[in-house]
């Protein structure tokens, strides 16, 4: 190779850090390394949306429903907006504040009404989080975390078992530790395993010198192993994830039954290990590694966690502001298993150690703590912070909202009453494949949270109206709301891998469908039979 080849190809050699920390969740395709066939398809795609998006809208909004207005002008924007997501016609955050708009503007509710949900807890998290994961991709803390996992026995020899042993220790985190925490916690460490395994690609030459770190199948299924696994390991505790006590407390009010914690546990356990381990199988089916042996990383790892040195002091304050985030997110779990869910030991500290707050505080360390204080250096300046997905953030806001006028205008509880009403459900096998399949309809394009106040109620009246037990149809529900994988805004850790660019909204697409279906059948199977052995009902 000449001299001029040589530089050549170091000029156009993809520096694999900067293109992970400067990532974005929507790119044109002129910011994308496409092949014409893609490039076809992506054209297609996007140009469909432009037309498509406003005929759903306008064909929705004059067919003869007999809904009332309000109800029937936010179905028809909602399937505008789920249209425009899909294709990526604009930028994922702009279709969301195009739906918000429309929905003011054709009066479904009053401005500040629409607007209010803006201001929910999530949001902070994400801006906390997004900031703490800034700090930790700039100044290395990440690829240490990254190396660490990678150096695990029998863990850093495959593609296979680095993504299932950051699944499992996912799904093991997130049964205490909120969703959105865990997740938000784990990403910088998981960007920085895709970063290690991107620069063993290039160096051995199975990827070309100007390749998209962004684009890797491996990158997608680590991420969304990160965000799915956090799911399913959310269901395994009743503090686990916020469905899980809405449920817990909607069965107890309609039946006068009390779910213990070892009840719960037992029944959501087997549950949550089948999931597990379809959840595996699936995505590394639908994004197989470029790569499944990786030989060799273990002498890799030990050379570049040598060359890494002692901790910076950077990296010092980054761990202190991260650890102390970490601590008052699991606080409320721990007193929650100590002195139970329903104290006022547990209300108290829920209520003030709130994950937004906790967030957004560990985050304002970052501004505090000095790295040079004869220059007044701290560990992130504004500059670093204001480089955050602040898209991520928009896009998941539109979706609390969308989630929040579901509920208000109705829609959600006729979509299910008439539905049911439709179906003539009778018995507790229907009743329970309506609920599962509702819920996780509904928290495609709405929060968990808002998934479980929306559909487990429904159900208990449906189940109550036709003389069935309804705590399987309940529970059913309530673990099929933490579901709906398809769409970044349809849970928060959706969101939050999805802000990482490593994961295009197709490749969720498709693998959340694929989980989806999966999940439903579990859940249709396993709960009537765990509810049975734990003796409930």
């Amino acid at each position: 190779m000449s001299e001029d080849q040589q530089q050549d190809r170091t000029s156009t050699r993809t520096d694999v850090d900067k293109a992970l920390l400067g990532h974005a969740t929507y790119r044109s395709l002129g910011e994308q390394r496409l092949t014409p066939a893609e490039e076809r398809f992506e054209k297609a795609r996007r140009t469909t949306g432009l037309w498509l998006a406003p005929l759903v809208t306008v064909v929705f909004l004059v067919l003869p429903l007999d809904l009332p207005g309000d109800q029937q002008t936010l179905g028809g924007v909602l399937l505008g907006v789920i249209v425009l997501w899909i294709t990526e016609a604009v930028p994922i955050p702009v279709g969301g504040l195009l739906g918000i708009a429309a929905v003011v503007v054709l009066n479904v509710a009053p401005v500040d009404d629409v607007l209010a949900p803006f201001g929910s807890s999530t949001i902070f998290t994400f801006i906390g989080a997004f900031i703490l994961a800034q700090a930790m991709l700039k100044h290395g803390l990440a690829r240490r975390f990254a190396f660490r996992i990678l150096a695990l026995p029998r863990v850093g020899n495959s593609t296979t078992g680095v993504i299932i042993a950051f699944g499992a220790i996912t799904c093991l985190l997130s049964a205490f530790v909120s969703n959105t925490a865990t997740v938000a916690m784990l990403l910088p460490t998981a960007l920085g395993i895709l970063s290690v395994i991107a620069k063993l690609l290039q160096e051995r030459g199975i990827v070309a010198a100007d390749f998209d770190p962004l684009r890797l199948r491996v990158g997608a299924a680590i991420m969304l192993m990160l965000a799915y696994g956090a799911s399913v390991g959310g269901l395994l505790t009743p503090v686990g994830s916020p469905p899980n006590l809405i449920g817990r407390a909607q069965i107890e009010e309609a039946t006068g039954e009390r779910i213990s914690f070892a009840q719960w546990v037992g029944a959501a356990l087997p549950i949550c290990l089948f999931m597990f381990v379809v959840l595996a199988v699936v995505l590394l089916l639908l994004n197989r590694p470029e790569i499944r042996r990786i030989d060799g990383v273990a002498d890799y790892v030990a050379g570049e966690r040598a060359a890494m040195g002692p901790l910076s002091r950077a990296e010092k304050n980054t761990l202190i502001a991260f650890g102390i985030t970490v601590v008052l997110w699991i606080t409320p779990g721990v007193v929650a298993l100590i002195a139970g869910n329903d104290s006022d030991a547990y209300a108290m500290i829920s209520e003030r150690l709130d994950e937004g707050i906790v967030a957004v505080l560990g985050a304002s360390l970052l501004f505090l703590l000095p790295t040079d204080w004869s220059r007044r250096e701290y560990t992130l300046r504004w500059r670093d912070a204001a480089q955050i997905d602040w898209g991520t953030i928009v896009l998941f806001g539109t979706g609390i909202i969308f989630g929040a006028l579901l509920r208000t205008t109705g829609l959600a509880e006729t979509l299910g009453t008439s539905a049911s009403d439709a179906l003539g459900l009778s018995s507790g096998v229907t009743i329970t494949i309506f609920a599962v399949l509702l819920a996780i309809i509904v928290s495609e394009t709405t929060s968990n949270t808002a998934s479980a106040s929306v559909v487990v109620p429904i159900v208990i009246s449906v189940a109550a109206g036709a003389g069935v037990d309804p705590i399987v149809p309940a529970l059913a529900a309530t673990f099929a709301a933490s579901f709906g994988f398809m769409l970044p805004v349809s849970t928060p850790q959706n969101a939050v891998v999805y802000g990482s660019g490593a994961v295009s909204i197709t490749t969720m697409i498709r693998s959340g469908i694929s989980f989806d279906v999966l999940g439903a059948a579990l859940i249709l199977l396993g709960v009537p039979l765990m509810v049975a052995v734990v003796g409930l009902g």
